[in-house]
C-alpha cells in the first residue's frame, strides 16, 4: 500500500523553464522536470499541469523517454512506474501510463502498452496493443521475495581428478 500521507503534502515542481497559459488553466514545464509530493517523485522531459476552475492543480501529464514515477510503500520499499507518458490525476490518485508502460511493486512487475493504476484503491488494469506478439506481461514474486542483494552461499570445492597416475 502506498503512503497515504503523501497525498496531503505540497506538490513541488522544479524545471528549467515554464510557460503559463492562464486562459486555458495550463502550465507547461520544460526540463528536465522533477515533481515531488511527499515520497512521490516524478521525472520527465516535459510536464503539463492542468488546473480546475478554482486554481487547484488537477492533472499532471509527464512526458519523457521514459517519464518515471516512484513512491515509498508503507513497508518502506519503493514502487516504481515508467512510460512514454504518465498522467497523474491528483483528485482521484489515478495513474495512466501509456507507451512502453511498466509498473514494479516490491519486485512484482506488470508491463504493457497501457497501465491504469489507482494509488489509493490499489486497482490495476493493463492492456497491450493486441497486435502481433504484443502482450501484457505480469511477473509475481513469492511473498518472501527480497529485493535486496542476498549473500550467495559458497559451494563446497570439489577436487578435480588428476590426469595420469592416481
Amino acid at each position: 500500500m502506498a503512503k497515504e500521507g503523501d497525498l496531503q503534502q505540497e506538490l513541488k515542481i522544479a524545471a528549467v523553464s515554464q510557460r503559463a497559459d492562464i486562459k486555458n488553466n495550463q502550465i507547461i514545464f520544460n526540463g528536465p522536470v522533477k515533481i515531488t509530493q511527499g515520497s512521490i517523485n516524478i521525472n520527465a522531459d516535459e510536464l503539463r499541469a492542468f488546473s480546475a476552475e478554482n486554481g487547484q492543480t488537477k492533472t499532471l501529464i509527464a512526458i519523457g523517454n521514459p517519464a518515471t514515477f516512484s513512491q515509498e510503500l508503507d513497508d518502506g520499499r519503493i514502487g516504481t512506474a515508467s512510460a512514454n507518458e504518465i498522467r497523474y490525476d491528483l483528485a482521484t490518485t489515478g495513474l495512466l501510463l501509456t507507451g512502453n508502460a511498466k509498473l514494479d511493486q516490491a519486485g512484482s512487475k506488470v508491463t504493457g502498452n497501457v497501465i491504469r493504476y489507482n494509488i489509493t484503491a490499489q486497482e490495476l488494469i493493463a492492456e497491450s496493443t493486441g497486435k502481433g506478439e504484443d502482450r501484457v506481461i505480469t511477473i509475481i514474486q513469492p511473498e518472501n521475495f527480497q529485493t535486496e542483494d542476498v549473500p550467495k552461499q559458497k559451494l563446497p570445492e570439489i577436487p578435480l581428478k588428476k590426469q595420469g597416475n592416481q
